[in-house]
């Protein structure tokens, strides 16, 4: 029974410990400008492909990931700070078709650039076989991504609890204007903030791409997961990222198991049944006016 639990579990987590990577910059960003960025998917592909591409041309994993980071980081600085910064204050379904819209057109340059089909990204050789793990072998690559992921998550809610850029950021998800009567650079914060986003999203698309290939498409099949995860755990809420990511995982795996061919369904049956008992997420603010 082990052989079979301890692997499905330790699945589980990994799927929910990179949903958290991605669903941390979603909230990140919800929580600080009140923006649904549909980009956000986008920048998770694009991280992939740039890392494929510096992967192939000088066979360096480091280097790799830099560019990757780097090159994501500059396309959310430039989102950020050409178009979306311009529509602060504007009815938010602006915001989420201009999202939308750069969403597609890197989707479509892609799809230009490196063709449509699948392409296959190998892990590290040192990261490459299986290891011993409770009787049970598991693939070490799978473990790596999920330690590097909890570390990582665990060093955003560090920064965010007992910083004094988390300080700000959390004030800033509550009262915007309180921030800048302090004279704090808002919009610089908000910079900051959308460009750390995106760079959690490169790097879990580097790191999922070992696990399940690199295709154009790929942003759109993880961002849905990604704004369920938001939702149960509570926009604007850190914790509630984290909680929120970790049940989908959970929830797409339980629905391989059982209902094969409709794990979707099953994860969206999870956000019905969160969201008629707590309409506010996990660890979501009630809305005020709310029973």
């Amino acid at each position: 029974m082990s052989d079979i639990l301890i692997p499905q579990i330790l699945n589980g987590l990994t799927i929910g410990a990179i949903l958290v990577l991605i669903a941390t910059g979603l909230t990140l960003i919800f929580g600080l400008m009140g923006v649904v960025n549909f980009s956000h998917g986008a920048m998770y592909m694009l991280g992939a492909y740039i890392a494929m591409q510096v992967l192939s041309t000088t066979g360096h994993y480091g280097l790799a990931l830099l560019a990757s980071l780097v090159g994501v980081a500059l396309l959310g600085f430039l989102l950020e700070y050409f178009m979306i910064r311009r529509l602060y204050g504007h009815d938010p379904l602006l915001q989420v078709l201009l999202t939308f819209g750069v969403a597609i057109v890197i989707r479509e340059s892609v799809e230009i650039v490196w063709g449509p089909r699948i392409q296959v990204f190998l892990p590290p050789t040192s990261l490459s076989g299986s290891a011993v793990l409770w009787g049970v072998q598991y693939p070490v690559y799978r473990l790596a991504v999920l330690a590097l992921s909890i570390v990582l998550a665990g060093s955003i809610w560090l920064t965010l609890r007992f910083t004094d850029i988390g300080l700000i950021v959390r004030a800033g998800s509550s009262d915007r204007n309180m921030v800048a009567a302090l004279g704090i650079n808002v919009r610089r914060v908000f910079t900051s903030v959308f460009v750390m986003g995106a760079m959690l999203a490169a790097l879990a698309g580097m790191l999922v791409a070992p696990l399940r290939s690199v295709y154009p498409d790929m942003g759109n099949d993880v961002i849905l997961y990604a704004f369920v995860a938001v939702i149960v755990g509570g926009l604007g809420s850190y914790q509630g990222a984290i909680a929120g990511a970790l049940l989908v995982g959970f929830a797409e795996l339980l629905g391989v198991l059982m209902f094969p061919g409709l794990e979707r369904a099953f994860v969206y049956v999870l956000v019905a049944l969160v969201m008629a008992l707590k309409p506010s997420g996990l660890f979501g603010r009630p809305r005020e006016g709310s029973a």
